[in-house]
C-alpha cells in the first residue's frame, strides 16, 4: 500500500470547472487567515492566562527568596544554554543562506533563523511562567487543592497556548510570503520554518534533560540514601538545582520537543498534498486542511480548559482528562464540518470528504489511547508498577529487573495504536484499489493527533510547577496540609508527564513518517528533473539494507551518549553535594547554609558541554549518508524511526513505572518512607530518571530531526 505510493507519482487529471477553481481562489486567503487569527488567539489567552497568574498571592518573604533562586538558576540555564544554540545557529543558517540549489538559500535560511527564535521564545516563556506560578501555587495550597489545580494548570496552559501560537503563526506568516499557491519550490523554503524548530528541540531537550537528572541523581542519592533526610530538604544543597531541572528540562525542553513536531506535522501535510495533487486545481483545499485543522484545535483547546477544575484529590485526574476530551470532541467536530461541507472546502474530484475525517479521527483519538495505555503501565494505581514496588521487598536488583520488563512490554500495545492509525490513514486514502493520497492522510492523521496540543502540553507541563510548589512547601517549612495537597497535584503530574511522554512518542512517529514520504516523493522529483532513475528503495538495494542497519544503531548510540552525559554530570554533582555536607559546618542541624549557587553551576556547564556531541550525531549523520548515497539515506531514516521509537517509548515507560513505584511506597505502601524498599526505590528511580527525562524523550527529536535535516538538504545530494 504506502510502499507503492511512494514509488510514483498518481496522476489526477481532471476538468476545468470554474466554479471549484473559483472556491480555491476564494478559499486559500480565508484559511490562511483564520489559521493566523486562531494563533494570535491563543497567543492572547497565554498572556491572559500569565497576568492572572502573577496576580496571585505570592507567599511570604521565605517562600518568595527560595523561589528567587529557582528563577534565578534557570534562566541563568537558558541564557547559557541558548548562548551556544545561537552560534549552532548561525553556522547551519550561514549554510543554507549561502547555497544555490533549489529549496536552500536566502529565503530558507530566515525561515531556518525565525523557527528557531520562535521555539526558543515559547520555550522561555513557559518556562518563566512556572517558576513563578509554582510559588503561587505552593501558596494557594495553603487554601485548598482546587485553588492550586488552578493556579499550576494556568501555567501549563501558558506554555501550551504559547507553543500552538507561535508554531502555527510562523506557518501562516512563511506560507503567504513564500507559497500562497502551495507550490513544492515555496513549501520547500516554509519547511526551513520546521529545521529551525528542530534544531532548538534537540538542544533544548538533551542539554535540560541532561541538566534536570543530573541535579536529582545527585540530589537523592546523597540526601535521601546517604543522609536519610526527606526530598526537597532544605539542608540539601543540590534542591534548588533540582527544582531548577524540573523546569528547564520537564518545561522549556518538552514544549521545543512538541513544538516541533506540530509544525512538522503541518509542513509535511501541506507539501505532501502539493506534490500528490500537483495537477488538481483543488490541490489547494488540501494544503489548507492542515491549517485549518490547527485553527480548530487551538479554539477547541481554550474551550477545553474551562472545564478543568477539581474539589479534592480523586478529581484531580478526571478533571484534566474531562478537559482533554471536550478539546478532542471539538476538534472532531469542527473537523467533520470542514470536510463534509463542501462549499467549505472544494476537494479534488478522486478525495471522499470521510475519508478525511477518519484519518483525522484515527489522529485523535489513537493520541488519546496512547496516553490511556502510557497511563496503566505508569499509574500507582495499576499492577505493573505495584509490581515493581512489590519486587522492591528483595532488593534494589529486583526493582530494576522488573521495571525493564514493565518498559518493554509497554511498547507492544503503544505500537499496535501507532500502526493501527497509520493503516486506517492509509485506508482512507484508497481509491478504486489503490493507495492514492494515503500518505498524505497518514500526514494528516498525525496532524489530528497533535491539534489539541494547547490543551494537552498544558495537561503535561503542569507537573513539574506541582512538583516545585511542594519542594517549596518542604524548603519553607510550611504546615503539613500544604505538602499533601502539592503532593496530590505532583501525584497526578507524573502520570500525566508521563502520558506526554507517550503522546509526544507517537505524535513523533506520524510526523517522521509523513516527512519520511516528502523526502521520497521530492526525491524522485528532483532526479526526474536532474535525468536520472527514481529511488530504488527495495530491499533488494544493498544501500538500502546498510542504511537499515545504521539507522537501527544511531538511537543506541544516542541513548548511550545521553546516558553516560547524565551520569558524568550527575557524578561532578553528587562529589560537590558530599564535600559541602562534609565541609560546610552546621548543615545537617540546620544551622549552616547550603551553597545551592554552586550546584546550580555544575549542573549548568555539565549539561551544556554533554549535549554538544549528540546534537552534532543527529544532524551530521543524515547529511554524511546523503552524500554517500540517497538509498542508503532513505534506509538510516527508515531504521532509525523504527528502533528509536520503539527505544523511546521503553525507557520512557520505564522510567515512569520506576518513578511512581518509589511514590507509591512513599504513600505508604512496603513500609513507606525510609524502609528498605523504598531505598530499593528509590535506586530503581534513580535509573530511571535518565530513562524518562533525557534518553527516551530525546530518541523521538532524534528521528524527526534527521528528517528534517535530509528533506531540507535533499537537493545537495542530487
Amino acid at each position: 500500500g504506502l510502499g507503492d505510493v511512494y514509488k510514483r507519482q498518481i496522476p489526477h487529471p481532471q476538468p476545468a470547472r470554474a466554479p471549484l477553481t473559483t472556491g480555491r481562489a476564494l478559499n486559500c486567503p480565508m484559511f490562511l487567515y483564520v489559521a493566523g487569527a486562531a494563533a494570535i488567539a491563543a497567543l492572547i489567552f497565554a498572556i491572559a492566562k500569565y497576568f492572572a497568574i502573577m496576580k496571585q498571592d505570592a507567599g511570604d518573604s521565605k517562600m518568595q527568596e527560595i523561589s528567587k533562586q529557582v528563577q534565578e538558576g534557570a534562566a541563568a540555564f537558558l541564557k547559557a544554554e541558548y548562548k551556544w544554540l545561537t552560534v549552532f545557529v548561525i553556522i547551519v543558517g550561514a549554510a543554507i543562506f549561502f547555497s544555490k540549489q533549489q529549496g536552500l538559500g536566502q529565503d530558507t535560511a530566515i525561515a531556518f533563523v525565525a523557527g528557531a527564535a520562535a521555539s526558543a521564545i515559547a520555550g522561555y516563556f513557559g518556562m518563566h511562567t512556572a517558576t513563578r506560578a509554582a510559588v503561587r501555587t505552593t501558596q494557594a495550597a495553603r487554601t485548598g487543592l482546587s485553588e492550586a489545580l488552578r493556579v499550576s494548570f494556568s501555567s501549563g496552559v501558558v506554555m501550551g497556548m504559547s507553543v500552538v501560537g507561535l508554531a502555527l503563526l510562523g506557518i501562516v506568516i512563511f506560507t503567504h510570503l513564500y507559497a500562497p499557491e502551495f507550490s513544492t519550490e515555496g513549501l520547500e523554503k516554509v519547511l526551513g520554518f520546521s529545521f529551525g524548530a528542530s534544531s532548538i528541540a534537540l538542544f533544548a531537550r538533551v542539554g535540560g534533560g541532561i541538566y534536570t537528572k543530573a541535579a536529582d541523581v545527585g540530589a537523592d542519592l546523597v540526601g535521601k540514601v546517604e543522609a536519610g533526610i526527606p526530598e526537597d530538604d532544605p539542608r540539601n544543597p543540590g534542591t534548588i538545582a533540582d527544582n531548577v531541572g524540573d523546569n528547564v528540562g520537564d518545561v522549556a525542553g518538552m514544549g521545543a520537543d512538541l513544538f516541533e513536531s506540530y509544525v512538522g506535522s503541518i509542513v509535511a501535510a501541506m507539501t505532501l498534498a502539493a506534490i500528490t495533487f500537483k495537477d488538481d486545481p483543488n490541490m489547494t483545499s488540501l494544503a489548507l486542511l492542515p491549517l485549518a485543522v490547527a485553527a480548530i484545535g487551538i479554539f477547541a483547546s481554550i474551550a477545553g480548559t474551562f472545564f478543568v477544575n477539581a474539589k479534592d484529590e480523586h478529581g484531580i485526574h478526571g478533571a484534566l482528562s474531562k478537559g482533554l476530551i471536550v478539546a478532542s470532541l471539538v476538534t472532531i467536530a469542527g473537523s467533520a464540518i470542514l470536510v463534509l461541507v463542501p462549499s467549505i472546502l472544494p476537494l479534488p474530484e478522486a478525495v471522499v470528504g470521510y475519508k478525511l475525517l477518519i484519518a483525522i479521527v484515527a489522529g485523535v483519538g489513537v493520541g488519546v489511547l496512547i496516553g490511556k495505555v502510557t497511563e496503566y503501565y505508569t499509574s500507582t494505581d495499576t499492577a505493573p508498577v505495584r509490581t515493581i514496588a512489590n519486587k522492591s521487598e528483595t532488593g534494589a536488583a529486583t526493582c530494576i529487573i522488573s521495571g525493564l520488563a514493565v518498559g518493554m512490554r509497554s511498547v507492544a500495545l503503544s505500537v499496535l495504536l501507532i500502526c493501527v492509525a497509520i493503516f486506517a490513514a492509509n485506508w482512507a486514502g484508497i481509491v478504486d484499489g489503490e493507495p492514492l493520497y494515503g500518505v498524505y492522510c497518514v500526514a494528516l492523521a498525525a496532524v489530528g493527533m497533535l491539534s489539541t496540543l494547547g490543551i494537552s502540553l498544558g495537561i503535561d507541563a503542569y507537573g513539574p510547577v506541582a512538583d516545585n510548589a511542594g519542594g517549596l512547601a518542604e524548603m519553607a517549612e510550611l504546615p503539613p496540609e500544604v505538602r499533601e495537597r502539592t503532593d496530590a497535584l505532583d501525584a497526578v503530574g507524573n502520570t500525566t508527564a508521563a502520558i506526554g511522554k507517550g503522546f509526544a512518542i507517537g505524535s513523533a512517529a506520524l510526523t517522521a513518517l509523513a516527512l519520511f514520504a516528502a523526502f521520497q516523493l521530492r526525491g524522485d522529483q528532483l532526479l526526474s528533473a536532474a535525468g536520472e532513475k527514481a529511488l530504488d528503495l527495495s530491499l533488494t538495494n544493498t544501500y538500502v539494507l546498510i542504511g537499515l542497519l545504521l539507522g537501527g544503531i544511531l538511537p543506541f548510540l544516542f541513548a548511550a551518549l545521553t546516558m553516560e552525559a547524565v551520569g558524568n554530570a550527575a557524578q561532578a554533582m553528587v562529589e560537590e553535594v558530599r564535600r559541602q555536607f562534609r565541609e560546610i559546618p552546621g548543615i545537617m542541624e540546620g544551622t549552616g547554609k547550603p551553597d545551592a549557587a554552586r550546584c546550580v553551576a555544575i549542573s549548568t556547564e555539565g549539561s551544556l558541554k554533554q549535549m554538544v556531541v549528540p546534537g552534532i550525531i543527529a544532524v551530521a549523520a543524515p547529511i554524511l549518508c546523503g552524500f554517500w548515497s540517497i538509498a542508503a539515506l532513505a534506509g538510516l531514516l527508515a531504521g532509525a524511526l523504527v528502533t528509536g521509537i520503539m527505544m523511546a517509548i521503553f525507557m520512557a515507560n520505564a522510567g515512569g513505572a520506576w518513578d511512581n513505584a518509589k511514590k507509591y511506597i512513599e504513600g505508604g505502601a512496603h513500609g513507606g518512607k525510609g524502609s528498605e524498599p523504598h531505598k530499593a526505590a528509590v535506586v530503581g528511580d534513580t535509573v530511571g530518571d535518565p530513562f524518562k527525562d533525557t534518553s527516551g524523550p530525546a530518541l523521538n527529536i532524534l528521528v524527526k530531526l534527521m528528517t528534517v535535516v535530509a528533506l531540507v538538504f535533499l537537493p545537495w545530494f542530487v
